[in-house]
């Protein structure tokens, strides 16, 4: 451990120190009523992350390790419950990118309609009268996405910090709370913000989340072929995270691979379900009934109107 003091050679200052040495599992402090819990980082700056792991995550882990189970195994069955219950999240996200898909080949007549820069405003609202009589709402694939990223950073808080999972091995990592070295570099090599050794984990989910970018390019692809910085950010964001997670818990890397793998798994599962000539049949059908309009594109319309933009009755 490594605690730092502040020190000024010519002051004379006083530093009270709090250090505590002892047992860190969760019901263990949480019995003496001292809230000597909070010490476990389990995000308690935000009360959403905490429940997660306090009612979710932790009651998971103790059960199942009460039975001797190995935590490798553990952690896949919690990935399991995890993904059954934002399963109903997942279909939403995929069928609204299911219904962009079906609209793409209109969206594209819209823009070789308005091609110019100063035509955007009437593009704006073209675009959004379209997505009013199809019965489609763009931030519909946004905010799911927006409502599991809790649970994504409450798992990013507990295994690091699960006191479980240290020292328990599973397949070639050593021990699930610290990186899981397959290889390190000779002669004190190191890259850097990287370092002198290769994390088999987090190497296989930065593979599987390129290859999820690339699936979820493909579903999402009507709406961030308009923003072009977009795709070359999405495919980023996975080689940083190799560089992050590189010497970060192996536990939370084999974890975030698993949630990849399961995600493939039910896409694969919800393409089957999900008809788009049936759902595209549903949205001209939408087209045709009257359709009244949102405040949002009421705005539109009105500074449109101040621009001195025709817009249809």
């Amino acid at each position: 451990a490594e605690v730092g003091i502040p020190f000024v050679p010519s002051e004379n200052k006083e530093v009270t120190l709090s250090m505590y040495y002892g047992p860190n599992k969760y019901y263990g402090l949480r019995q003496y009523h001292l809230d000597l819990e909070k010490q476990i980082p389990l995000g308690w700056g935000f009360f959403l992350m905490a429940w997660i792991n306090i009612y979710a995550v932790i009651p998971v882990f103790t059960f199942f390790g009460n039975l001797g189970w190995n935590y490798g195994i553990i952690i896949l069955i919690l990935t399991i419950l995890l993904k059954i219950f934002l399963f109903p999240i997942a279909f939403k996200t995929y069928k609204s990118s299911a219904k962009m898909r079906v609209l793409k080949p209109e969206l594209d007549e819209l823009n070789k309609k308005y091609p110019k820069k100063e035509d955007a405003m009437k593009k704006q609202s073209a675009t959004m009268e379209l997505y009013k009589k199809a019965g489609v709402n763009p931030m519909a694939g946004c905010i799911p996405l927006l409502l599991q990223m809790p649970i994504l950073i409450a798992m990013f808080r507990f295994f690091p910090s699960s006191i479980e999972l240290r020292q328990q091995s599973f397949l070639w990592a050593k021990d699930l709370s610290s990186f899981d070295d397959i290889f390190t570099f000779p002669g004190g090599f190191s890259i850097p913000y990287y370092g002198n050794h290769v994390s088999l984990f987090a190497l296989l989910m930065t593979i599987s989340s390129v290859i999820y970018t690339k699936i979820n390019d493909q579903m999402m692809g009507s709406q961030q072929s308009q923003m072009p910085g977009m795709k070359t950010m999405m495919y980023l964001m996975p080689v940083m995270f190799l560089f992050w997670f590189n010497d970060y818990s192996s536990g939370l890397s084999y974890y975030y691979l698993l949630a990849n793998l399961l995600t493939f798994a039910q896409i694969y599962i919800i393409r089957a379900t999900i008809d788009e000539k049936k759902l595209h049949a549903q949205i001209e059908a939408n087209k045709k009934k009257p359709v009244k309009k949102s405040g949002f594109q009421k705005r539109l319309e009105d500074m449109a109107k101040q621009r001195g933009y025709p817009v249809k009755k």
